[in-house]
């Protein structure tokens, strides 16, 4: 039972009877875990799709997608903090509207994100491993056979049972900062010797009719795409030492961090590699490291790059299974979803529907651009649900003291969020073709689950927050 299903009044009893999961993470620890939870697949692969619709400037989506992901953060600090044994999307949206559709809808589009994050990280997987140990894969023929197979690795790991610890991110994430460190090194180094074109960084891609601003804004949609993580770092505040105060602080740090390394990592990019070469391929950082340090081991960045991105995938493959398991539990997916190995106590089932998801996507979709724009798009939506959930929750008053965003700020994350989810915005249409079938196969099962719901009398149960209320997709 969690505390989203106590009272108010017994929730801080049941705190108090836990108190080994307070005080466990300080606030240097944290801050490793929020940076490593939003760094990952998106800068790694995104960065030359983004260069290749707005040139110079690429690092200019990156803070814009930056400015909106802080902004939601708010509404998230201020529901972890009012709630904070509750994290979720899917709970929130249910503490908010009280309908279970809608919380169905929330927590299978945070799954679908998941699959469709971790389906860009396999392919930025094969595309590295091509490229770094000179495999010359065939075409896309060759990366997507290389993707299914490291998909299908992912599946057995997740089949054999792993557990996430705190220390272990801690490695994961040096790990995917050295490799951002080493772009950002090399291109300051190339810079002071005079390499490179500090120039283009000013220079935007040739205006159509549309003038700038809009293609900054389709760019935008694809940038968001490395700020996912932020999200999923509240489920950490209840294990936060003093979270009312301390949390709040660190977590902005995290994003702050994060926001100066793309940066960074952008104009390092686009200094040493022209934005028409950056755009080529799905290798970008490969290529700027090789511009710029000809002579550096190429292998050992592209090592570096597999690395990160397999533990993003796999990590996204493990929730968006336990998420699916966690949905069948509370009688809103179909019962088959729910079974469990009987020795290795793993949700097979739930793990082979959503790797055969990623199957086809990696397979029928393909291409990072639509993979990563489709999570963006998936999670803005999500977005702009907790934004609206903050003000809707707003005469739903607890007894303990809690974070508080100015009304302002929810405002404009909701109106930010569902702005850069439309299609006005030259978002691909095939983003919302990817979404509009893995939300309906969703539909479609919420709708068998009723039926088989009424055969067998039970119904759908309120929520609770070791089922979906959980992790949500990292990059």
């Amino acid at each position: 039972m969690s505390d989203a299903t106590l009272p108010p009044s017994a929730a801080p009893q049941a705190q108090a009877a836990e108190p080994s999961l307070h005080r466990v993470m300080g606030p240097w620890l944290l801050l490793l875990f929020i940076v490593g939870d939003i760094l990952g697949t998106g800068i790694y692969a995104l960065t030359g799709q983004v260069a290749k619709q707005v040139g110079g400037v690429v690092w200019l989506p990156f803070l814009v997608a930056f400015v909106v992901a802080m902004i939601t953060a708010f509404s998230y600090l201020e529901l972890v903090t009012k709630y904070p044994r509750a994290a979720g999307a899917a709970l929130y949206a249910h503490k908010a509207f009280g309908v279970h559709f809608i919380t169905f809808i929330v927590a299978f589009a945070v799954m679908c994100s998941g699959i469709t994050s971790a389906s860009t990280a396999s392919r930025a997987f094969a595309a590295n491993m091509s490229h770094a140990f000179g495999l010359n894969l065939a075409g896309g023929i060759g990366i997507t056979i290389v993707g299914l197979g490291f998909m299908a690795l992912v599946a057995a790991i997740n089949f054999r049972g792993v557990g996430e610890s705190v220390k272990a991110n801690v490695v994961l994430t040096c790990v995917e900062l050295t490799g951002l460190l080493i772009v950002i090194f090399v291109g300051l180094w190339a810079i002071a010797a005079g390499q490179g074109d500090v120039s283009r960084i000013t220079q935007f891609k040739p205006a159509g009719d549309g003038g700038l601003f809009w293609p900054v804004i389709a760019a935008t949609t694809l940038a968001f795409f490395a700020m996912v993580g932020f999200e999923d770092s509240v489920n950490m505040a209840e294990e936060t030492k003093d979270p009312t105060r301390t949390f709040p602080k660190i977590l902005l740090a995290g994003l702050v961090i994060t926001g100066v390394i793309y940066v960074l990592v952008s104009v390092s990019a686009i200094t040493l590699v022209s934005p028409e070469q950056l755009g080529e391929g799905e290798t970008p950082l490969l290529k700027v490291v090789a511009a710029g340090a000809p002579n550096f081991p190429i292998w050992i960045f592209g090592f570096i790059t597999m690395f990160a991105v397999a533990n993003s995938a796999l990590i996204n493959m493990l929730m968006a299974s336990r998420l699916v398991y966690g949905m069948s539990r509370e009688h809103v997916l179909p019962p088959v979803l729910g079974k469990v190995h009987p020795t290795r106590r793993s949700p097979y089932v739930a793990i082979g529907f959503t790797t055969l998801l990623a199957f086809a996507l990696i397979t029928f979709v393909g291409t990072v651009p639509a993979l990563g724009g489709t999570t963006a798009l998936l999670l803005l939506c999500v977005f702009t649900v907790v934004n609206i959930a903050v003000l809707m929750l707003r005469k739903d008053t607890v007894e303990h003291e809690h974070f508080r965003t100015p009304t302002i700020l929810p405002i404009a994350g909701a109106i930010f969020c569902a702005f850069f989810a439309g299609p006005w915005t030259g978002r691909d249409p095939v983003q919302y073709k990817i979404a509009g079938i893995l939300l309906g196969i969703g539909v479609v099962l919420w709708f068998v689950t009723v039926m088989v719901n009424r055969a067998t009398g039970a119904r759908p149960s309120d929520p609770m927050m070791e089922d979906i209320g959980g992790r949500g997709p990292v990059n």
